[in-house]
């Protein structure tokens, strides 16, 4: 009888889905900073130009 349980026990692979898509989750999370931590120096270029662009048409048009 305690055989058969231990045995069931050890088939059992409910558990094992679960850490599966615990792993792939976390795959995913590393991929996701990595790309944005490669990216975050262009986009912060990107933004400065955008804003002095902006700034300098803002303070061109209010001077009479």
């Amino acid at each position: 009888m305690k055989t058969r349980n231990l045995i069931e026990l050890i088939k059992d692979d409910n558990g094992a889905t679960a850490i599966e898509y615990g792993l792939i989750a976390a795959l995913v999370s590393v991929a996701g900073i990595t790309a944005l931590t490669a990216m975050g120096g262009g986009l912060q270029t990107m933004f400065t130009a955008v804003a002095t662009e902006l700034n300098n048409a803002v303070g061109a048009t209010a001077t009479p």
